[in-house]
Parts: structure tokens; C-alpha cells; sequence
């Protein structure tokens, strides 16, 4: 089986977010249970073509609406992965890759260029997985352009869902000078006054997932799914819920270059050295007795932010803990936690920007690991934790419903609260900080929480069946 991965990030190349560590690792395990899984995404500015040996293969020119634009295209193995890359200075060639005035274009541009890469590479796939607005536009473009076209006519298209929050929202007046629809098939497009490029992926796919099981009941309701649950109830029938993973490799505190000491269930005791040492690194007072509550996050209302915010003071006030936070965000709640830091010092620690290396000290250093998002299609860090020890607490949504278990009933392994509300948040941290207090009980949690299996190989697997499902339909 064939498949072309459309993406406009992958680590270990670009990444902002979530779709950046999905799109390394999904495809780098698919290719392991033999499926030849190929990603593209664009040659950003970014992005270092010595370092990873990214080598020209070949030009063409694209069709963007009404312009042929040159597209050079590049490639490079890497994990044993082939990975390809578009390149188009005047589109990629910026500061970030995302937020320009002219994205709509941008991501026009790269989703005919995936699509007409096949031809030039003659690679025939099965499958073509687009994921997010940003190649939303691949489905749309295959039913609408390509469909009398006999080299793509068997090919069967994926649409991930990774947040339904970004939709790939424009101006209907661009539709055929930028995206290159006709108004005959503006319907497709259009949601709400608007054109709405995930709206027309959802219709014109094959099949939908989104990144966990919960997260694809949560978007049939108009609470999650930011105007579009119509569309969602509708398309219902083909929409499929599977769980992230996580790079196990990268995210193994038994080999972890960036911690201080390497550990496992099996010798937690190390796992405390990185305690001590984060703790004398960010000015916090050095004592293995106080649990250290850690966040590793944008700080946004969604995350929840606000009702943090609301009850920290009273919290740090009321309970003996240390506090961690690393992520930028929104100026509110970085000044927030700044001004908590001033008046907290050597309780609280606000760690702005995001950091790889402090990251994973931060995992392998904390106690207790929080997550109280008003919504989370998924959720990485979660899963993290876990695998370096850090018990979650978790608000009851999206991914963290399918991959955090309270332990309430001694199977579990985090903390798991159901509404939306500042005290259940307490309650349950509250809980935390007592059984922290019961060594005996805590190490066996910690032990049952790194013993978690949230690699991707479950989750590849049931992209294979699905994959499968889409080309033999009695499979």
C-alpha cells in the first residue's frame, strides 16, 4: 500500500504544535509495518537543507488559480522515511510559517503541488492523508479538478482533524481568483457567508478522523465544534476517532539525553535527582519533600488558563507545593505568572517561550503534571507525563478522557476532574498533593503510569485497518 502524507509541519524539520509531532512520527511507524507512507510539506525558510541532507530532485510549474508558479521539489530519507519537500521562495521562503497575509494562497499553492508531485514523481499512491485547513484544499481540488484525470482517479483521500477550531476561514470573493473554484462548485466552499476550506474537505473526503475518540463525539456538538457540528452530523458516517501516540524513542527517560539523570519504573530514585537539580536550576527551594505541580503549555483561556488563574493564589496559599509553568501565550496570563514568580520566588517558577531541554527536565523533574483544558482534541503532554512518571490531573474532555484513568479506584493513573470549574480543578489537585503524601502508594502509581503503552504502534495499526477499509470495503 501507497500513501502520501500532506503537511505543512513535521518534526524533526518544522513544527509549532501537535500536527508537527504527529506528522513525524505517524508516518516513520507506518513505514515499519510496511506501508509506503511518503510525507511532503513545504521547504519553509526554516528549515535546514545541509544539516538534513535535503537535496534537489526536480521543477515544474503549478497552477494557482489563474498563475503557473514554479515549485521546486526536494527530498531526503530520514528515520527511513522519504520525506519531500516544496519549495517556492516567494511563498516559503519567510519568517514563520504561518499568520501572513496571503496563507490562502500559500497553502493553495502546496496543495496542488502535492497533488501534482505524484504525476511528476510517477508515484501512484492509494491514499492521500491531508491533515488540517491547511491541506484541506487536496480533497476538494481531487473531486473537483482532477476527477476526470485517470492517474488519480482510484486514489482515496484521508482528512485529519487535528483542532476544529482552525477552519481555513476566507472571503468569498477569492474563491476563484486564489483557490481556483469555480462558482458552480462554490457550495462546497461555503459555510456560513464564508469559505470554509475544512468544511470542504469534511464533504469531499473519503473518510474523516479526528486525533481521539472523544474529540470526534465532542465536535458533533455545537460546545466543541466552532459552528461546524451540522457539517460533522452530517458527515458523521465516515468520521472515525483515533488516539495520538507518542515517539517513545524521543520521549524515554531511560535514554533521554536532556535530563540530568536517566531513569525508569525500575529505579525511581534517579528519577528524584532531576527533582533536586530543576529545583536548585530555576532558584526553587531544594527539598525532595515538596511535590512540584508542572505545566508545559500555550497559555490560553482553552487550556485553561482562566480558572488557574482564578484559584492559584488561593491554592499556593492553602497547600505546600512548587510550581512550574513553560509556554507563551496570551500577555494575561504571562504576566500572570510572572508576577506570581515575584511574589512566590522560590515556589514558583514562570519559564516563558517553549525550550526542548527544559521541557524534558521539567517532565522528568515534576511530581504532578496538570492539564485543565476547556477542550483538547488530543493532547501530547499528557501522555508525556506519563512516561516520565509525572501523574496527570486532567479535566474529563477530548484526549485526555481516552488516556488519563482516575485513580480513585487504585487501577488509574492520574487525577481526573468532569467540569469546567476552578473548584473541581482544586479538588482534585487537593487530592494529588494527600496521596503525594503516601510514598508507598505514589510509587506504585508513578510505576503504573510509566508502564502506560501510548506509542503509535496501536494507533498506526488502526490507521492500516482504516486505510484498508477505504480500498476493500468488505476488509
Amino acid at each position: 500500500m501507497k500513501c502520501l502524507f500532506c503537511t505543512s509541519e513535521a518534526l524533526p524539520f518544522v513544527a509549532t504544535g501537535g500536527l508537527g509531532d504527529v506528522s513525524g512520527a505517524l508516518p516513520k511507524i507506518l513505514c515499519k509495518k510496511g506501508i509506503d507512507c511518503r510525507v511532503i510539506l513545504p521547504l519553509y525558510e526554516c528549515i535546514d537543507r545541509n544539516f538534513y541532507n535535503i537535496k534537489f530532485i526536480k521543477s515544474f510549474t503549478v497552477p494557482v488559480a489563474w498563475r503557473n508558479q514554479y515549485c521546486g521539489l526536494f527530498e531526503c530519507l530520514y528515520n527511513d522515511t522519504k520525506y519531500y519537500f516544496i519549495d517556492n521562495e516567494y511563498y516559503f521562503k519567510r519568517n514563520g510559517i504561518y499568520g501572513h497575509y496571503d496563507d490562502a494562497e500559500r497553502f493553495a499553492f502546496f496543495s496542488r503541488a502535492c497533488i501534482e508531485t505524484l504525476k511528476h514523481l510517477d508515484f501512484k499512491v492509494d491514499i492521500i492523508h491531508c491533515n488540517d485547513w491547511q491541506t484541506a484544499l487536496i480533497p476538494i481540488y481531487k473531486s473537483k479538478i482532477y476527477y476526470e484525470d485517470n492517474f488519480y482517479s482510484d486514489i482515496k483521500t484521508i482528512f485529519t482533524i487535528h483542532n476544529i477550531q482552525y477552519q481555513g476561514k476566507y472571503s468569498m470573493d477569492i474563491i476563484n481568483d486564489v483557490f481556483g473554484i469555480s462558482n458552480n462548485d462554490k457550495n462546497i466552499l461555503e459555510f456560513d457567508g464564508c469559505i470554509n476550506l475544512m468544511k470542504g474537505a469534511i464533504e469531499t473526503s473519503n473518510k474523516i478522523t479526528t486525533v481521539s475518540t472523544t474529540y470526534a463525539e465532542e465536535i458533533c456538538y455545537p460546545y466543541y465544534s466552532h459552528g461546524l457540528d451540522s457539517i460533522v452530523r452530517n458527515n458523521k458516517w465516515k468520521l472515525y476517532g483515533i488516539v495520538n501516540g507518542i515517539d517513545i524513542d524521543l520521549y524515554n527517560p531511560k535514554i533521554d539525553k536532556f535530563i540530568y539523570s536517566n531513569y525508569s519504573y525500575e529505579n525511581l530514585e534517579k528519577k528524584l535527582e532531576n527533582k533536586l537539580k530543576l529545583q536548585e536550576h530555576l532558584n526553587l527551594k531544594v527539598n525532595q519533600s515538596i511535590p512540584i505541580i508542572a505545566m508545559v503549555t500555550r497559555l490560553a483561556e482553552h487550556k485553561g488558563m482562566d480558572i488557574v488563574k482564578y484559584a492559584f493564589e488561593k491554592m499556593i496559599n492553602e497547600k505546600d507545593f512548587q510550581f512550574i509553568i513553560l509556554g507563551s501565550g496570551d500577555s494575561e496570563y504571562e504576566s500572570f505568572f510572572y508576577n506570581m514568580q515575584c511574589k512566590y520566588p522560590f515556589k514558583v517558577s514562570c519559564c516563558r517561550g517553549f525550550v526542548t531541554e527544559l521541557s524534558h527536565k521539567i517532565y522528568a523533574a515534576s511530581d504532578i503534571f496538570l492539564m485543565p483544558s476547556k477542550s483538547e482534541p488530543c493532547g501530547l503532554s499528557q501522555m508525556i507525563a506519563l512516561r516520565y512518571g509525572s501523574i496527570p490531573i486532567v479535566r474529563n474532555t477530548g484526549g485526555l478522557k481516552d488516556t488519563v484513568r482516575d485513580s480513585g479506584d487504585g487501577f488509574g493513573v492520574g487525577f481526573v476532574f468532569n467540569n469546567y470549574d476552578a473548584n473541581d480543578m482544586v479538588n482534585a489537585i487537593y487530592r494529588a498533593i494527600e496521596g503525594y503524601k503516601n510514598k508507598e502508594g505514589w510509587n506504585l502509581l508513578m510505576k503504573r503510569a510509566m508502564k502506560e503503552d501510548n506509542s503509535w504502534n496501536k494507533s498506526a495499526s488502526k490507521y492500516i485497518n482504516l486505510y484498508n477499509s477505504i480500498l476493500n470495503p468488505k476488509f
